[in-house]
């Protein structure tokens, strides 16, 4: 199935990043070539446009005695020590906003790298009737641990784009979708370390929630092994 869609009009993209000085969940991960959580940061900051409010929770459960160097942003500092924990607070804040219903709220964790023009291309992932998620990150692991995947096709004016069973716990929607499956998004991160984004994205797809990955990717999460193709992310360390 392959059909193009419109332009996508200059809306504002709320974005929440939930960075830590240490994560014990990720630290036996393999990384780029000289990673590390600022430049993730720096390369953030490089790729913004006007378009994205941008809003940081701080989990400084592991206290470090260097600085954070998070200086632009509003910052809402958190002791949560897990995965989890700083997801739930993440959705209590959300939950207090009180956004206008077609927001797209933008949720991203600390180790990701994007591409330029990113907002642009988010955007246009909601001008697709139907679309209730969106993700950036291409999963490499779509093209080898799922041999009987199918997906439909689209594109829109700047980017292809295919329906895809899950993601990460970084991933965009609008307002009033969060809002409606909030209960869903809870479950799937109570009682546990780490949560179950996989089970969640399914659980939602059984309920008829499409969620949508950009082809390629404009932004990956930095294990070199499932990092987006067909880019070098190396270079966008910056």
């Amino acid at each position: 199935m392959f059909r193009i869609f419109s332009k996508a009009p200059q809306k504002r993209i709320e974005l929440f990043v939930r960075h830590c000085h240490f994560s014990p969940v990720s630290q036996h991960k393999g990384r780029f070539p000289n990673y590390s959580r600022k430049k993730c940061h720096d390369n953030l900051l490089a790729t913004l446009d006007d378009s994205v409010n941008v809003t940081y929770l701080l989990d400084a459960f592991y206290p470090t005695e260097e600085e954070h160097f998070i200086r632009k942003y509003p910052i809402i500092e958190i002791k949560e020590g897990t995965e989890t924990g700083s997801f739930l607070k993440l959705l209590d804040l959300l939950e207090s906003l009180k956004l206008k219903p077609e927001t797209i709220v933008y949720f991203l964790e600390d180790d990701y790298l994007h591409r330029p023009d990113w907002p642009k291309i988010l955007r246009e992932a909601f001008t697709i009737p139907g679309v209730d998620y969106a993700t950036l990150y291409d999963h490499k692991d779509k093209y080898f641990s799922y041999p009987d995947l199918t997906s439909k096709i689209y594109h829109t004016e700047s980017c292809h784009w295919r329906t895809t069973p899950s993601t990460t716990n970084t991933y965009a929607m609008k307002y009033k979708t969060l809002l409606e499956h909030m209960p869903i998004h809870r479950e799937f991160s109570l009682n546990r370390k780490v949560s179950d984004d996989h089970g969640k994205f399914c659980k939602l797809r059984e309920m008829g929630a499409t969620l949508i990955s950009s082809i390629p990717g404009y932004s990956t999460h930095c294990e070199p092994d499932l990092a987006s193709p067909c880019y070098d992310w190396a270079t966008q360390q910056c």
